[in-house]
């Protein structure tokens, strides 16, 4: 089967086979990764390395003869003393080669191909953030990409540099080392002249002479010479390849024409990967833009028949609609929305008005100022129209926050606790990055001993209490239930305490919305990381149902969420699958 035909015959297995996105660089489509149609260009590359993407041809010349330039032009750079004279490269056994190779083709060693020139290290004196007069850029490791880029560049004084550490045309920057193992060996070609040198984490590859250049550039871009880079750079904490690792890498070398050919047609069909990823990420847009649309008219719907209408429209096409995880997210997401808008579940006249809750709750709390347990509550105030971020039902109350909540507070200074505090195993503090989905997942280490514990008496959480995150991830809130009764609330968190009718679970749905999220970010400061102040958080508007319509859209909210989280767990079942093909097919074009 040819090249082109592998592409065609199985095209919606490399189109559709993604994966949630990993990093940014070629195949991506911002949120997914085109799994399939990186595995596509993976084998095209090792096709081409085994001799497999195109014919031989009896008329191209020996491999020989092309090795045996190399070797003289080597010699002639080191009797001109351009070129040190190398030791001598271990012979290849047979059985070290990866693979057989095609005839006429050879296995030599990266060391008789090419210069492997090592960078520098230069004193931070020596470096400025600012070009210069007569100063270089320096490329480092994060200057690696599909090509070589100049993005945050230092720059050295041309004097310090050997010439032979100037960055020319056909070199090959190789990334020397990294706390990755993926990263290791990374490498780009300068497709032009490059006024740079390179830093101690890197090397180049210099080929020797031009004929063999584009051919190297494009090796270091396979899977068989990444494989050997991570085999030879692996290390323990930091990762290195060495010189001597890579003066060793096996290289297949065909004929300089059978490399031409080799180059153009790699070019060729790239071009063509090319497309299918432009075509696949346009139609995912494409996708996610209608997909946007469908939803935003569910919670812009006016009244019940037009959310009615608009629903049937999008249950119509449910099949096609939430094929992404990102699209069930979405419908999460507009579900948590429709939930606070009142939009889940039916009025119920026996209900309690939810004026008489804000009432009780006020009361509640005159009765707890009174007893000096918190501070004395304003009087209860009637919000105007203009101030609800969103709509409700008529008999739902619009309040401020810190009209449905008894008591909003603060954690504990950091003045209030030291470094030296903290022990291993104690009473927990609960910050931020201790809340997830709801719960609390406490650090054994941010913990403090009883006696500490005992100085901050006045922030210690007990069940029923929601810890809130005030810097970072806005919205962040977790429910305090009888284990963690007693713990801490530590100093980047808000205490929030309710009167009994309120139903914990609701105020978790209202924070995970976007509209509340939104509203809290763009009402907080911070530059470096959000920070959420007590004022903002207490004057945020908040439409409060009946305390029983409250549990009501809880339970409908758990049952459709349940139902996302298995049409998700089925999408990723079929994804995993797609990709599990995608490896088959590639693992049977190779063998």
């Amino acid at each position: 089967m040819s090249a082109r035909e592998l592409i065609t015959e199985h095209l919606d297995l490399w189109t559709g086979a993604v994966t949630k996105k990993s990093s940014s660089g070629r195949g991506s489509n911002g949120k997914v990764e085109l799994a399939g149609v990186k595995k596509l260009r993976e084998l095209i590359l090792e096709l081409a390395v085994r001799g497999q993407l195109i014919e031989q041809s009896s008329d191209d010349s020996p491999v020989s003869i092309l090795i045996e330039e190399i070797h003289s032009y080597r010699e002639k750079l080191v009797d001109t003393g351009e070129l040190k004279k190398q030791t001598k490269l271990p012979d290849i056994p047979t059985a070290d080669a990866p693979y057989h190779l095609p005839e006429g083709w050879e296995w030599c060693r990266m060391g008789e191909l090419a210069e492997v020139i090592r960078g520098v290290t230069y004193k931070k004196h020596q470096v400025s953030e600012q070009p210069r007069d007569e100063h270089v850029a320096l490329l480092r490791a994060n200057n690696i990409q599909e090509t070589i880029t100049d993005e945050s560049v230092v720059y050295v004084p041309l004097e310090l540099i050997n010439k032979r550490q100037l960055i020319t045309k056909g070199d090959i920057l190789i990334a020397m080392s990294s706390g990755s193992a993926n990263l290791v060996g990374k490498a780009a070609q300068a497709s032009s002249e490059v006024h740079a040198t390179f830093g101690a984490f890197c090397a180049v590859i210099r080929p020797l002479g031009k004929k063999l250049s584009l051919y190297l550039g494009f090796f270091t871009t396979t899977p068989t010479y990444r494989q050997q880079a991570q085999a030879s750079g692996k290390g323990i904490g930091i990762n290195n390849l060495n010189k001597k690792a890579l003066d060793n890498l096996l290289v297949p070398v065909p004929p300089i024409e059978e490399q031409h050919r080799i180059v153009q047609k790699v070019d060729e069909l790239m071009a063509l990967c090319d497309r299918m990823e432009q075509q696949t990420s346009d139609q995912l847009e494409a996708h996610e833009t209608l997909v946007d649309t469908l939803l935003g008219t569910l919670t812009q719907s006016e009244n019940a028949a037009e959310l009615a209408e608009n629903w049937a429209r999008l249950a119509a096409h449910f099949d096609t609609l939430f094929t992404t995880e990102q699209s069930i997210d979405k419908l999460k997401q507009t579900i948590l929305q429709l939930a606070v808008m009142g939009r889940l579940v039916e009025k119920d006249a026996e209900d309690e008005p939810a004026v008489d809750l804000l009432t009780q709750i006020h009361t509640r709390k005159v009765s707890l100022a009174g007893d000096r347990r918190i501070k004395q509550p304003r009087p209860l105030a009637q919000l105007d129209d203009a101030q609800y971020s969103y709509t409700a039902p008529a008999h739902w109350a619009w309040a401020s926050f810190q009209d449905v909540a008894d008591e909003i507070s603060t954690g504990p200074f950091g003045s209030m606790i030291h470094k030296h505090d903290y022990v291993e195993g104690g009473i927990p503090l609960i910050n931020p990055s201790h809340m997830a989905n709801g719960k609390i997942n406490e650090d054994s280490s941010v913990s403090v001993s009883p006696p500490k514990a005992e100085e901050l008496s006045g922030y210690k959480l007990v069940k029923g209490d929601i810890v809130m995150a005030r810097r970072g991830e806005v919205g962040r809130c977790a429910v305090v239930t009888d284990r963690e009764s007693g713990w801490l609330c530590g100093t980047g968190s808000f205490v929030l305490r309710f009167h009994p009718a309120i139903n914990r679970q609701f105020i978790l749905l209202l924070f995970s919305t976007n509209t509340v999220r939104e509203y809290l970010s763009g009402n907080s400061v911070g530059t470096t990381m959000t920070n959420l102040n007590h004022g903002i958080l207490k004057k945020m508007p908040v439409a409060l149902p009946p305390a029983k319509e409250q549990h009501r859209i809880v339970q409908k909210v758990d049952e459709l969420m349940t139902l996302c989280d298995q049409l998700k767990e089925r999408l990723n079942q079929a994804s995993e699958t797609r990709n599990q093909l995608a490896e088959a097919v590639v693992d049977n074009a190779l063998n």
